[in-house]
């Protein structure tokens, strides 16, 4: 049976617990003879703390954590679950995918369980296509998750990048419904850009080929970055025939706090309507977006029947943006 809608019936978070504040990063990177400090970093991302997973806490650890919260808030069970929807670009092995995993850990089985990797858009990329399949029939009720480790594939003698990262997962539970929840979306990409911003290395013959590091020109992002999110935002307001006077929070990618502060003036929106979790947490990547609804719904700023625009952009390069009623 078909149903005309999708919406968000609950969301969930995890962070590891070890967190590292800009003095501990600045600290143990004096000690590789790498200099920063907090006043560089918070000046140029906004970024004071971070969260790290321990050496033998993986994707699907946090991933699972996560999902349980979100099931929790939406009041079902494991065996109520006939989607799972992992975006994630740290996942714990080439293959099977993380969700797979996940799905073994929560017990459930039997139901379709992937991954979407489109880096720091994941989670919208993973929620676009969730709402499809629950308004065609192919699914009642779908987890969707973005966890990352984002730690194990930093350079931490390159100081441009390894402050701005950290480690977790958020979750939704979206499920089939008469009443409007997902609104519109509008997602794109464009491989020229590929170079920008990527983790140039694969596994091959036993060994990894190139770099399993992340690399970054972050001006180049930080351009390209601005414009694409007006664009996507701007193109789900019109699909769903809205105005930026109708959007009651933005929870953008937690990327940079000057990047969410120039898309926040673009679409003629105060801060004081923006979920900011940076500061907190880092760029949590694909992760970065359910972290940041699920710490919104939790505090009480995000109440029911709000309008939220949801959008990110990240490595591909990829971007978008999904409008919805929770």
């Amino acid at each position: 049976m078909t149903s005309p809608y999708s919406r968000i019936t609950g969301t969930g978070s995890y962070l590891p617990p070890r967190r590292l504040t800009n003095a501990d990063l600045v600290a143990e990177l004096a000690a590789k003879g790498v200099e920063t400090s907090d006043d560089w970093i918070v000046e140029r991302t906004g970024i004071r703390a971070r969260h790290f997973a321990d050496a033998d806490t993986t994707c699907s650890d946090l991933a699972v954590h996560a999902a349980r919260h979100a099931m929790e808030a939406a009041g079902v069970q494991a065996q109520d679950i006939d989607l799972i929807i992992v975006a994630t670009s740290t996942p714990d092995m080439v293959f099977p995918s993380a969700a797979c995993i996940v799905q073994n850990k929560l017990g459930i089985h039997g139901c379709p369980a992937f991954d979407v990797q489109a880096v720091c858009s994941g989670f919208v990329y993973a929620l676009t296509v969730a709402d499809a399949m629950v308004r065609t029939g192919s699914a009642r009720k779908a987890l969707v998750i973005g966890a990352e480790v984002f730690s194990r594939i930093l350079d931490f003698s390159d100081r441009t990048t390894c402050v701005l990262f950290g480690d977790g997962a958020g979750a939704v539970v979206l499920e089939a419904s008469d009443t409007p929840g997902i609104l519109a979306s509008d997602l794109h990409a464009d491989g020229k850009h590929v170079g920008i911003l990527c983790v140039p290395g694969q596994v091959s013959g036993g060994s990894v080929v190139g770099s399993p590091l992340l690399t970054m020109d972050g001006p180049a992002v930080f351009k390209l970055a601005v414009g694409v999110l007006e664009e996507a935002a701007r193109a789900a307001l019109a699909k769903a025939g809205k105005t930026h006077d109708d959007i009651d929070w933005l929870i953008p990618h937690q990327a940079n706090i000057r990047i969410m502060q120039s898309t926040a003036k673009r679409l003629k929106m105060s801060m004081d309507k923006v979920i900011v979790t940076v500061d907190q947490h880092g760029n949590t990547s694909a992760a970065s977006i359910p972290l940041a609804l699920d710490a919104g719904v939790r505090s009480g700023q995000i109440k029911k029947g709000q309008t939220l625009m949801l959008e990110g952009v990240g490595g591909g390069f990829t971007w978008g943006a999904v409008l919805l009623n929770l």
